[in-house]
């Protein structure tokens, strides 16, 4: 299978890209190479296919519902008791319908943490796209829970084999206040033995950090680093409350972070996202948008936007995060985090690209591609979008779309029916 990109814009530049099986192969001007299929790209521009670092996917089913509540009330009042209620057939159409967003918004790969890794890989593995599962694990100081999450992960891990290259694996214990201090240690052995990240949400709250103070001794990070956990392999999530100790204990140890400025917000969990001392202290920070029950939607472009106009207004600063900073975050530092060659158009790396619609008013003028794509766009603008080497959608059409909406809404109304209220 190959395919000919034919005159698109790459760095200000009319060039064309020519993609053999699932990798790029050639990037030149005026390629005659034969090719199953030839792309026009006059009017387009390709960047690489988008990494959402930190979501819960198939929570595309609470989108709209129980919003505008404290983080902790949202979770034990309205999130948790509906989850208990959730089936197999839910989580499958829940994640279809965000496999479906995140193809319309430019979005290749995924990093998730939900229930039931086997429903959500067959529904990313059929929706041709990629996704890094975190099983989701709570034990709750609870020792039974935690014998019987420990088994789930391990029968979990053994079946990872049965699904495509698309689809990778990771363990996703929620958080330090909802895990033991012994499960988050047999976590972080386990993940390092599979070679797999260990992903979790950490530093999220000021509540959080007070709550892990009284209950340790320690903030969350220094009690992560108590446990042993900081490596190369864990990805924390959200990660507001730390200091200046803490961030360079973070580089250190190559941990990554993944900001989530969205749903920092509107859970109003924090917005001082110290992202540029991260970097200077060598870690490694992605983008996310998080769940859309907290963030509404999976749109990346949204996201960068975001995440670029709120650090500028709590530093006071215009220069800081500027659109090229803030495209790596959902592009190559994604790729780096969820550990797959893409995030990059280059001969090489996987052919995972975004065909973007420059005849749109938001490229209009075009006197910087990138700003307008961070600044002025959305995911509207994305016009076609190849994941493998595959073209999962073109021209806006993504098959069996109408199907995905309507059994989403229909899982989404059926839950609501029969869950808590």
């Amino acid at each position: 299978m190959s395919i000919l990109i034919k005159e698109v814009l790459i760095d200000n530049k009319r060039t064309d890209i020519l993609v053999r099986g699932n990798r790029i192969e050639t990037i030149g001007e005026n390629l005659t190479t034969p090719a199953d299929t030839v792309i026009d790209g006059t009017g387009k521009a390709a960047v690489p296919g988008f990494v959402n670092s930190h979501t819960h996917a198939a929570m595309t089913l609470f989108r709209g519902y129980a919003d505008d509540m404290p983080l902790q009330e949202w979770l034990s009042e309205k999130i948790w008791p509906n989850e208990a209620k959730l089936t197999d057939d839910d989580i499958y159409w829940g994640t279809k319908l965000a496999c479906l967003e995140m193809i319309k918004s430019g979005t290749t790969a995924f990093l998730d943490m939900y229930y039931n890794y086997r429903v959500s890989a067959k529904a990313v593995d059929e929706m041709g796209i990629r996704g890094v599962f975190s099983e989701v694990c709570f034990d709750h100081f609870d020792t039974a829970k935690r014998e019987a999450s420990k088994r789930r992960i391990e029968n979990i891990y053994a079946d990872t084999a049965s699904f495509s290259s698309r689809i990778g694996h990771a363990i996703g214990p929620h958080a330090i206040y909802t895990v033991s201090g012994e499960m988050l240690q047999w976590a972080n052995a386990k993940a390092r033995e599979y070679g797999i990240p260990l992903h979790m949400h950490a530093a999220e709250t000021q509540k959080e950090v007070a709550d892990s103070v009284a209950r340790f001794g320690l903030t969350p990070v220094r009690y992560l680093h108590k446990l042993g956990l900081l490596s190369p392999s864990l990805v924390l999530a959200h990660v507001l409350w730390v200091d200046d100790e803490e961030i360079r204990m973070l580089g250190n140890y190559g941990v990554k972070v993944v900001h989530n400025p969205s749903s920092n917000m509107k859970l109003a969990s924090g917005y001082c996202f110290k992202g540029d001392e991260m970097r200077k202290a060598g870690v490694v920070v992605g983008l996310g948008t998080d769940g859309c029950s907290s963030s509404n939607n999976l749109d990346m472009i949204e996201a960068m936007k975001t995440a670029s106009l709120l650090a500028k207004a709590w530093r006071g600063d215009p220069t800081v995060l500027a659109a090229h900073n803030v495209l790596d975050m959902a592009t190559c530092n994604g790729a780096d985090i969820i550990g797959i060659a893409s995030g990059r158009i280059a001969p090489g790396y996987l052919a995972d690209i975004a065909l973007i619609d420059l005849c749109l008013p938001a490229f209009t003028p075009n006197f910087n591609f990138t700003s307008n794509l961070v600044y002025a766009a959305n995911g509207g603008c994305v016009d076609t979008l190849i994941c493998d080497g595959k073209v999962v959608m073109s021209e806006r059409k993504v098959p069996g779309e109408t199907e995905i909406l309507e059994q989403a809404a229909k899982a989404a109304y059926g839950l609501m029916a029969r869950g808590a209220k």
